[in-house]
């Protein structure tokens, strides 16, 4: 398996492990090329990441019925770019292949508890790991929502296709503050039940709101403040037999913006 600099995750006091994309405009209009960049980071700060090809399983826009590759920037920062044409929204997705990553035992053991993977943690400590690290290999799932042109109702989020998908479920350039967003948590092209959904804005990522998905793999989150938001969840289970780790975990995100209504 390829692997990424484990730094990213040991430099910072905390675990600094969301990942999400960070477009250069989220209201584009017709024509622009919109640059995309990575960021890993904490509490919606992050770091710039340059694209590696060899991590890249796709890293794709849909606009409309269209689906296309971004021209990307193989060790650049930003990762890559795109032209929007049409009006409507359009998603932006990068899912990548899977990096190794070693842990010791209470970065791990923190980690499962602030993502809230309390059925990984019950495991390791039926299995009497709970003191001991934890190889690891993870997987990136990451959207961001641009709207070009008026808002409409009729132009959705849609799948994309990721292991773990976060789709949100109203077109959240049609929404005022203090409107409800309802996201549905997908694995596998499934709901997700019992998975810990995060959202926080920009301006006060300490606020942040959290729930659970339900039996169908949903969540509503109260869009309190406009600005750049971030919805992010983990999921984790036992890595298959012969794959020289513990555990594989997938990282789902989507970000986008709320107007100033």
């Amino acid at each position: 398996m390829r692997h990424l600099l484990t730094l990213l995750f040991t430099a910072a006091p905390l675990l600094a492990h969301d990942f999400w994309l960070e477009p250069s405009v989220f209201l584009p209009h017709p024509g622009q090329v919109v640059s995309v960049r990575f960021r890993v980071g904490q509490d919606f700060l992050g770091d710039p990441v340059a694209l590696d090809p060899s991590l890249v399983h796709q890293f794709v826009f849909a606009e409309g019925a269209a689906r296309k590759p971004l021209v990307m920037r193989n060790g650049g920062d930003p990762a890559g770019y795109l032209r929007v044409e049409n009006p409507g929204l359009v998603v932006i997705g990068y899912e990548s292949e899977p990096s190794s990553l070693e842990m010791p035992a209470e970065k791990f053991n923190q980690y499962l508890k602030d993502e809230g993977l309390d059925s990984i943690a019950a495991l390791r400590a039926r299995r009497n790991q709970t003191g001991a690290p934890s190889h690891e290999l993870f997987s990136r799932c990451a959207k961001s929502l641009l709207l070009v042109g008026p808002p409409s109702s009729a132009s959705a989020d849609r799948p994309l296709g990721f292991p773990l998908e976060l789709v949100a479920e109203r077109n959240p350039y049609t929404l005022r503050t203090g409107d409800d967003l309802p996201v549905r948590l997908t694995y596998q092209n499934r709901p997700l039940a019992g998975a810990l959904v995060i959202a926080m804005n920009r301006l006060n990522p300490a606020e942040k709101q959290s729930a659970r998905t339900g039996a169908d793999g949903r969540v509503r989150f109260r869009l309190s403040k406009s600005g750049s938001w971030l919805i992010k969840a983990v999921h984790m289970i036992p890595a298959p037999a012969g794959a020289k780790a513990d555990w594989a975990s997938y990282w789902a995100s989507l970000t986008f913006e709320l107007p100033n209504t």
